[in-house]
């Protein structure tokens, strides 16, 4: 209730007249297209320079095409006249030229680090195949446009080789931030326009909202079914009335998922203790028990109370992570080292599975992270991806990283997760298979636990799965915490 009434105070505080409702009003309605403007320009400009560009380049290359077909470049037959050209072709684009012959080799790279190598994408295999007469493909974030184009013999139109050509276009990112800088101008101009027409505009009209007042006031002690409001005088108040009335079932639905909470939690730590204590009747109503049965039955009290401790473990785990950002202990992380440490941990529980695990990292990289979370987090996916996996499986992590972002990368050969199953699997206490999960000791918390850490971070994690193909999960984490 102390909720409600603050927002019944700020509420009351920014709409106690109609002249803060219509200024706010006129800047909402007016702001929204210039803000939309500026968009539609920029993103219509990069696509039509992009489109430009590649059909200049494409234009430039088809005589090279040509030339490559006529020499018999592509069966192995050398010219420096080809050579030559491509090399400048690269040069004036600040790009990369690559040929390939039908056996998918590279027999020409102008940066000279891949010929000889065999190369397969779907954009080579589309142009063998004849399903497109040129591939093109724009990569915005690393700023390059790729076009591959079929070499075909003059004779018999047959697709003989492959011709890869690979420009920069940091150019066209630098068109579009000058063309920013003046839309930005244009923005200003028209927002000051607006604010001056909606200060005009809202000290025309005043009016108090009592009658909203007095029901917002008349709301009172806890939480009630019946307590909604409704005022359809105006389409203001109408409005009003109805957003405060779904803030009021959100509560609700907040409710009845902390209730659901506490339901599982206390199902979950029931049962243990349930299996514990049929196991010890069934001892204590035998007179004589046998020593190999007395074993066996205190081993599966033994295994039972290693689950009980590991449901605790994860719900205290998962109550630190829902406190506030404030108890981030944050600080300089050897990203690498880190990661090094967990499938250090980790790869005994993996030959025991007898399955591979490979790391893979493309770059050192140091990041403002808490290592002990970001460490359950990572522990958890890894974990999972080994346990859920099939026998002489493998689990590949990798670490990359960009100017602002590192990515953990987490893929495996497993049993994977069914696409109506993917949305819940952040859900506490979700399990796709109950039956497996509880059979290699799963809680169904290991994956909100890694949820909460990686949004502590500021960052997103992402799922990517086909049932009985494998699961990769993907996590992007800021460089720089920011609190």
């Amino acid at each position: 209730m102390v909720i409600i009434s603050s927002i019944n105070a700020k509420a009351l505080s920014y709409f106690k007249s109609l002249q803060a409702r219509i200024f706010v009003l006129f800047i909402l309605v007016g702001l929204a297209p210039i803000f939309l403007m500026k968009y539609v320009i920029l993103e219509n400009y990069a696509s039509q320079s992009v489109e430009q560009k590649r059909a200049v380049v494409q234009s430039q290359c088809q005589q090279l095409v040509e030339e490559l077909s006529e020499s018999g470049y592509v069966h192995g037959e050398k010219s420096k006249s080809v050579d030559r050209q491509m090399k400048q072709l690269a040069t004036i684009y600040n790009g990369r030229v690559l040929v390939v012959n039908s056996n998918f080799r590279i027999l020409r790279d102008t940066f000279e680090i891949d010929e000889d190598k065999v190369i397969i994408s779907e954009e080579v295999l589309n142009s063998f195949l004849g399903m497109d007469a040129t591939n093109y493909n724009y990569d915005e974030q690393n700023e390059f446009l790729e076009l591959t184009i079929p070499v075909k013999n003059a004779n018999t139109k047959e697709t003989e080789g492959i011709m890869i050509v690979s420009v920069s276009t940091e150019d066209v990112n630098e068109g579009r931030t000058a063309l920013g800088n003046t839309v930005w101008i244009l923005q200003v101009v028209l927002t000051v326009l607006i604010l001056g027409a909606a200060f005009y505009a809202s000290r025309m009209l005043t009016k108090p909202f009592g009658k909203i007042t007095r029901s917002l006031e008349e709301v009172r002690g806890g939480f009630i079914e019946g307590q909604e409001i409704s005022i359809p005088d105006y389409t203001e108040t109408k409005l009003l009335a109805e957003a405060y009335n779904r803030m009021l079932k959100r509560m609700k639905v907040q409710e009845d998922s902390r209730q659901e909470f506490v339901s599982n939690v206390s199902h979950e730590l029931k049962t243990p203790i349930t299996s514990m204590k049929v196991l010890a009747d069934s001892l204590l109503a035998q007179e004589e028990v046998p020593v190999e049965l007395y074993k066996e039955f205190m081993g599966d009290i033994a295994e039972e109370i290693d689950r009980e401790n590991k449901i605790i473990t994860d719900l205290l785990s998962l109550v630190k992570m829902d406190r506030k950002s404030s108890d981030v202990s944050v600080q300089e992380t050897n990203i690498n080292a880190l990661i090094d440490l967990i499938l250090k941990r980790l790869r005994p529980i993996a030959a025991k599975q007898n399955v591979e695990l490979v790391q893979e990292s493309f770059k050192p990289v140091t990041a403002e992270v808490d290592e002990t979370k970001l460490t359950l987090a990572l522990s958890n996916l890894v974990e999972n991806a080994i346990k859920y996996n099939r026998e002489n499986g493998w689990v590949h992590v990798s670490l990359n990283v960009d100017s602002k972002y590192f990515y953990v990368k987490v893929e495996d050969s497993g049993i994977g997760i069914p696409e109506e199953s993917q949305e819940h699997i952040f859900e506490r206490f979700y399990r796709v298979d109950k039956s497996h999960s509880r059979e290699i000791g799963g809680t169904g918390l290991g994956l909100a636990i890694t949820r909460s850490a990686v949004l502590m971070h500021h960052g997103a994690i992402k799922v990517h799965s086909h049932e009985g193909e494998g699961t990769t999960f993907t996590v992007r984490i800021p460089l720089r915490y920011v609190p």
